[in-house]
């Protein structure tokens, strides 16, 4: 929350009484380039003591811890279609609302998918249950489930390599997650095609269903759900996770000998349902129609309460707002807390939201979203259009050093 509401307040906002700032702070070149470093005065300087100001504010309140512990404790899980995500909606709309924000909800039709029993075992070399989560948007498996001999695929290109043993196999995708590394990151995007995509392409070579080891690093017995899609032009197969345990235990007797692996999935696609995007805004002062956008999702998946994934987040931006309502902090432009419906398994609400307010978009200068947990920030990732990348890259970077206090010490472009 500290690093919302300060690199927000950094974007957009002007001490109450003004001042000279001239507000193109990306195109303003004078704190970088050859100029003698005396002469500049950087962002940073600029804005020095009113960060100071907000980190210890921020530091001091408990108002996001609040707002996360309700909506978890008493809300819960908020999956697209289900009743949590509405009550979460009329909550965070609500919350806002009496903290003083223009407030409002954007109704946008999300999908209904609706988790059914999952059953999965190994029945041979060795009969044993399964720990596993079908993935969102799976379809089930037919009636009276699916036996069949699993395949151990560790890559796309091994997929097509033993094409001709996938026809009428389970096929399980052992890749795992490497460790998160502060060079490279989780490997988060390597990893999650195989699921994604991963049923489609088994499709396509006559796969009956999919298995993919859990997203994750780290595990406990704990499958991880997610989000997965289908190929229009193949055939919709059944397709779940399984603990890494779980995919290497498949893999070791794999090694060995057959297996076979009996699947049930009774999961069902419902009527899309209805939902919304909420919205709340500190409007600006002097160039109210320029537009510094915070985000959040506010749905999550059915089988956690959604912490993380992505409570955190949306707690994070909704008291980034109020603490610098708070402090009477008067932004130059308008501030608007997005929480988004339906990015785990559609992403309807980030698409309803470009279409409603594509005539804005020219005029969103700045956008900053929160998907990544609560945890102590260290690191900005930062995407631009090519022809302002190194500008808006100089920008930021000169912004971030002002929250070294919180150890946020990178910016990562891409």
């Amino acid at each position: 929350m500290k690093r919302a509401a300060l690199v927000a307040a950094l974007a957009s906002c002007v001490p109450p009484q003004g001042g000279t700032h001239r507000a193109e702070w990306i195109s303003d070149t004078s704190s970088f380039g050859a100029q003698p470093a005396a002469r500049a005065t950087t962002i940073a300087d600029r804005y020095a003591a009113i960060a100071t100001q907000i980190i210890t504010a921020a530091r001091a309140d408990r108002g996001a811890y609040l707002k996360l512990a309700h909506l978890t404790d008493r809300i819960g899980h908020r999956l697209a279609g289900s009743p949590g995500l509405e009550r979460a909606v009329a909550w965070a709309a609500e919350a806002m609302k009496q903290d003083g924000h223009d407030t409002r909800t954007e109704k946008v039709m999300v999908p209904h998918w609706v988790r059914g029993t999952e059953d999965v075992a190994l029945v041979t070399p060795v009969a044993r249950p399964l720990r596993v989560l079908g993935l969102g948007g799976s379809v089930s498996t037919p009636k009276g489930g699916i036996t069949a001999p699993v395949v151990v695929i560790t890559s796309f290109a091994e997929l097509d390599a033993k094409a001709a043993s996938i026809k009428g196999a389970i096929v399980l995708y052992d890749v795992a997650l490497p460790p998160y590394s502060a060079d490279k990151g989780s490997g988060y995007g390597d990893v999650v095609p195989y699921r994604s995509r991963g049923a489609s392409r088994a499709a396509k070579l006559g796969a009956v269903a999919v298995l993919v080891r859990s997203v994750t690093a780290h595990s406990l017995q704990t499958p991880h759900t997610g989000a997965m899609s289908y190929d229009p032009d193949q055939p919709k197969i059944p397709a779940a996770s399984v603990t890494t345990e779980d995919a290497m235990l498949i893999a070791r007797l794999a090694a060995q000998g057959p297996v076979t692996v009996r699947m049930k999935l009774e999961s069902r696609q419902l009527p899309d349902a209805e939902s919304a995007n909420v919205i709340g805004e500190l409007r600006g002062s002097e160039k109210p129609d320029e537009i510094v956008v915070i985000g959040a999702h506010i749905d999550s998946w059915d089988v956690g309460q959604g912490a993380h994934d992505d409570g955190a987040g949306c707690v994070t931006m909704m008291q980034a707002l109020t603490v610098l309502k708070q402090l009477g902090l008067a932004p130059k432009r308008t501030i608007r807390v997005v929480l988004f419906t339906n990015e785990e398994n559609g992403l309807r609400g980030a698409t309803a939201y470009a279409k409603d307010h594509a005539a804005e978009l020219p005029k969103t200068v700045f956008a900053v979203e929160s998907d990544s947990g609560g945890y102590s920030p260290r690191m900005l990732g930062l995407q631009t259009k090519p022809e302002v990348s190194a500008p808006a890259l100089a920008r930021i970077t000169d912004i971030l050093t002002l929250l070294r206090p919180l150890g946020v010490t990178r910016v990562v472009p891409g």
